[in-house]
């Protein structure tokens, strides 16, 4: 959490913070805020004492109490209103995926991430969710009905390839939404960007888009037929073959090979 909020901070460091204030004095809020969830003391709901008290509590001036509230908002640990009454403060919320997936975009669009790790991870992360979704349809009714909207959304003869590759997009991560885990859906979320950014760049490469796009939407059919079965070996290597395949056909000679990828 320090690393993250320390890389946060770097983008909304305010230029008022007093000199009598120690140096990174707001890494002390971040760190007592932490102690605190870690501890049970603060759970999804409470309320942070205001600027006053915590900068009294904690010995740092209320400027260092704000950048830390700042930074917590960034990553998604509290949400802040201004004004009196209930809703009024810093409130600790219960899903803090938004943060992850925010500072996830943001390494993305810095290209701070290689194609061929954001691919790898796709493997880990999709593989497993399709196979968990497909033993969990053996007794429930697996929710797909987003990713049945996306799938129909593709079947549209007038979508250029930019169009298809963002459904496509969309769709991957409806898949995870559905697993309803929500560290893999973040994640996802997260390295969305970073999916399109990659499959789109591979577009001069493809001779034949319309071979292309044919066979991915008969490849997405695929997998999701394989989770309705509750056959989860199949989806899992349905996925597998689908992203790796793309990128091994837009990316000719990749590092790593779609051969050493994992299953």
């Amino acid at each position: 959490m320090e690393a993250a909020a320390s890389d946060a901070s770097n983008v909304f460091a305010s230029t008022t913070t007093p000199a009598s204030d120690a140096p990174r004095a707001w890494q002390t809020v971040l760190e007592h805020v932490e102690s605190r969830l870690l501890s049970g003391e603060l759970v999804p709901g409470d309320r942070l004492p205001g600027e006053r008290a915590l900068s009294a509590e904690l010995g740092v001036g209320r400027s260092s109490v704000r950048e830390a509230l700042r930074v917590l908002e960034v990553l998604g640990l509290i949400r802040t209103a201004s004004g009196s009454g209930p809703t009024a403060g810093a409130i600790i919320v219960a899903t803090p995926q938004g943060g992850m997936s925010a500072l996830m975009r943001l390494q993305v669009a810095a290209r701070g991430f290689p194609v061929a790790d954001i691919v790898r991870t796709r493997l880990i992360l999709e593989t497993s969710v399709a196979g968990d979704l497909a033993e969990a349809a053996a007794d429930v009714d697996v929710d797909l009905h987003a990713a049945d909207l996306l799938l129909d959304a593709m079947d549209d003869p007038h979508l250029d390839a930019a169009e298809f590759l963002a459904l496509d997009a969309a769709f991957h991560l409806a898949l995870a939404e559905a697993s309803g885990n929500q560290v893999i859906a973040a994640t996802m979320a997260g390295l969305r960007s970073g999916i399109e950014g990659y499959a789109r760049a591979g577009l001069d490469t493809i001779a034949d888009w319309a071979t292309t796009s044919t066979r991915l939407r008969r490849e997405h059919r695929g997998i999701v037929e394989a989770i309705r079965a509750s056959d989860a070996p199949t989806a899992r290597s349905r996925v597998h073959d689908h992203i790796s395949g793309y990128y091994a056909e837009t990316l000719p000679d990749p590092t790593p090979t779609t051969q050493s990828l994992p299953r």
